[in-house]
């Protein structure tokens, strides 16, 4: 390729696709090898680069551009659009000419939008810093499950994954229930079982902490939590526990795969690079598109702020203070959510300096989720994916410097079967897209049963938080009676119920049973079985699910009779809590579901018990 070597602008892009094709282009500004092409005049060098091919056929302008960078490994698919799209051609000559015609008013922008350098600095080092972030999340999720994993899934606790499984076992036989089921308690799935996944889960998330076989390591995590959410059932299906395992396939990808791995020389493929941003841009994006195509009329009129602080499942003291904020306010912060979850996204594709500005947007975004609400570790893991948005050239030059070794590009292979797993991703990740969109899914053809097929194993899932705000808060009290007139209520660590209790921080914990509390309340208890089975246990007594609580008023013996009433919270208003010192108001609704005990040790309705 040749170009003008005065040209500043020139120079700039020259050395970017210089890094992009190696040495398969050779460049050389005019001012030296003019003289060795007199076919050409100088005056056409000076306004278009030019560019020879192998059989030493001359172009220039976009066309020499597009044929120099198809020479680079992956990256023809701008000539391919040059040579078929219909005005394409045509829209980048003009674009090419003009900016020939203002060079350095393109060199101003282009400084603008990338930095001093435009050449790719590379995510090396933004990788390694990633892979530990991520091993922190997966830490984090381990732990905070091991404390309560046997009162949720035990042979004791509410959903005993003993019996799922044997259930599923019955139902589909043993190979179609291993890939419906797909989880290493099928070996064993009793207490042991389950504690021994959560200690393997924190070792191997300490070994990607330190960089131990990050890539290896990494699908051992997806493997060990993807069992652990088969067998606790409806306590892991939230959006995290799969945007969790989605991420750690992709880290994969991602990851070096030797035995250790030094900061910033181990060069992660460009394809996963693009997947895990790709898997950032769909959490964010369709989180924006499910709330406005849901028909919720408190998103589409800006109102769903004033009520998500006081509805939200476990609410801060923090959420009660933004809960006094005037409507305006809400309105206007519910239009900076929108533009922060559908428009900044689109950002991601910008060059360096957009993009980096489209990751502090994020984070920023993040941070205030965290600061009013408890979310798990899912804030966590979101921060951690806007790091993969940034490039080495972010951090301070003492890390760059510290680290800095020779780039080990992947291998040849490597990096095509990245590249083909990485296609395979995105295929997929186009069904529960349009899914969002409510479009007709069955333009997909294969990709759809190809979904369907892998949905099991949670490699790709769906997104989109807060599809319907809740414009009520109802609370499910559950006491224990032994003569049908005395109640003692059953007091939770971590929902709202004594009304003077001030809403706490619990994450990056997340106590799975309050969580799915707030869903039961807002559900007919026929249609949540798991409620029924915590019932009965409470019933008899079960020590491992009523540790999940914060008391038992039964500590000598379970009660005989069982009862859930229903009430409606609210916040209280400024003048009430400093009269009242009370946090909460709440206004009785009525019985949730029957009176229960328990005859022949199963679960019977007690008509006689009055409420």
């Amino acid at each position: 390729m040749v170009w003008d070597g005065d040209c500043s602008f020139c120079r700039l892009w020259i050395d970017r696709w210089r890094v992009w094709t190696g040495d398969a282009v050779d460049y050389a500004p005019y001012q030296e090898v003019a003289t060795l092409h007199p076919e050409i005049p100088v005056d056409r060098f000076k306004g278009a680069v030019h560019f020879r091919d192998r059989d030493g056929r001359w172009t220039h302008g976009a066309e020499a551009v597009f044929r120099a960078l198809a020479e680079a490994p992956g990256d023809g698919i701008w000539l391919r659009f040059y040579q078929t799209v219909p005005g394409f051609a045509a829209a980048s000559e003009a674009f090419y000419r003009l900016v020939a015609r203002n060079r350095n008013l393109a060199a101003r922008v282009t400084h603008l939008l990338w930095g001093r350098r435009v050449v790719p600095p590379g995510e090396a080092l933004t990788t390694w810093i990633f892979l530990r972030l991520l091993g922190v999340v997966f830490a984090v999720a381990f732990l905070s499950l091991s404390v309560q994993v046997v009162g949720l899934a035990g042979p004791h606790g509410i959903l005993p994954a003993a019996d799922y499984l044997q259930a599923v076992g019955r139902q589909l036989g043993t190979v179609q229930g291993v890939m419906y089921a797909p989880t290493f308690l099928w070996f064993g799935a009793g207490e042991a079982a389950l504690r021994l996944l959560c200690v393997v889960g924190v070792v191997l998330s300490v070994a990607l902490i330190v960089g131990v076989a990050a890539g290896p390591v990494l699908v051992a995590l997806w493997a060990v939590y993807l069992s652990v959410a088969v067998g606790c059932q409806d306590f892991l299906w939230f959006q995290w526990d799969g945007l969790l395992l989605e991420t750690a396939v992709i880290g994969a990808l991602l990851a070096p795969w030797g035995l250790r791995s030094r900061p910033g020389a181990d060069a992660p493929p460009r394809p996963a690079v693009r997947l895990i941003r790709w898997l950032l841009f769909r959490l964010m994006f369709a989180s924006a598109v499910v709330k406005l195509t849901s028909g919720d009329p408190s998103w589409r009129h800006l109102t769903a702020l004033q009520y998500h602080y006081e509805t939200q499942p476990l609410p801060t003291w923090t959420a009660w203070y933004a809960h006094q904020l005037p409507a305006w306010f809400q309105k206007l912060s519910a239009l900076v959510m929108f533009a922060v979850e559908g428009f900044v996204p689109l950002l991601f594709v910008a060059p360096r300096r957009v993009r980096t500005f489209a990751a502090l947007v994020i984070a920023g975004f993040q941070a205030l989720l965290i600061v009013s609400g408890n979310y798990a570790y899912f804030n966590l893991l979101a921060l951690a994916l806007c790091v993969m948005l940034l490039d080495d050239a972010v951090w301070p030059e003492r890390w760059r410097a510290r680290f800095a070794s020779a780039r080990r590009a992947p291998g040849r292979w490597f990096g095509r079967a990245v590249a083909v797993a990485a296609l395979g991703f995105f295929l997929l990740s186009l069904y529960p897209l349009l899914r969002a969109f409510h479009g007709p899914t069955g333009i997909l053809g294969p990709i759809t049963e190809a979904y369907r097929i892998q949905a099991p194993w949670r490699v790709v899932n769906p997104y989109g938080l807060f599809q319907v705000m809740t414009t009520r808060r109802p609370e499910i009290e559950i006491a224990g009676s032994d003569d049908g007139v005395t109640w003692k209520p059953y007091v939770f660590r971590w929902k709202p119920g004594p009304l003077d209790r001030r809403p706490e921080f619990v994450a990056p914990h997340q106590p799975r049973l309050d969580w799915q509390m707030w869903f039961a309340a807002l559900s007919d208890f026929r249609q949540e079985p798991w409620f029924l089975a915590f019932c009965q246990r409470l019933l008899e007594g079960s020590k491992p699910v009523t540790d999940l609580l914060a008391e038992n008023p039964f500590p000598r013996a379970p009660p005989r009779f069982l009862r859930a009433t229903i009430d409606d919270y609210r916040f209280t208003d400024a003048a009430t809590r400093r009269g009242t010192h009370a946090w909460w108001k709440r206004e009785p609704v009525g019985l949730y579901c029957p009176v229960l005990t328990l005859r022949d040790g199963q679960l019977a309705r007690v008509e006689m018990v009055a409420p």
